[in-house]
């Protein structure tokens, strides 16, 4: 049985202007590159940035999915959220 958790109004309107964020960042790396002689440390520097933040909106959603196997008993033992993490991380 496949377990969908759908997100709540308050956090999908939280992850949507993380997102949001991420998309500016970036727009943001682009006019770096865009730029006449590049700073190829500032590029890197918020593409890393950038990464990192889609990485923790990314766990969000991942917690949002073992929350959902917990709560409908589809988790035995540590190693069933183990394959969960694997899967996504």
């Amino acid at each position: 049985m496949k377990v969908h958790k759908m997100i709540n109004a308050k956090d999908k309107s939280s992850m949507k202007a993380r997102l949001a964020r991420i998309e500016g960042q970036l727009r943001g790396v682009q006019r770096l590159i865009d730029a006449d002689e590049p700073d190829c440390e500032m590029v890197v520097q918020q593409m890393a940035a950038a990464r990192k933040a889609m990485d923790k909106a990314a766990h969000t959603m991942l917690a949002c999915i073992i929350e959902a196997h917990i709560k409908a008993g589809e988790t035995d033992d540590l190693s069933d959220l183990g394959a969960l993490i694997s899967k996504y991380a």
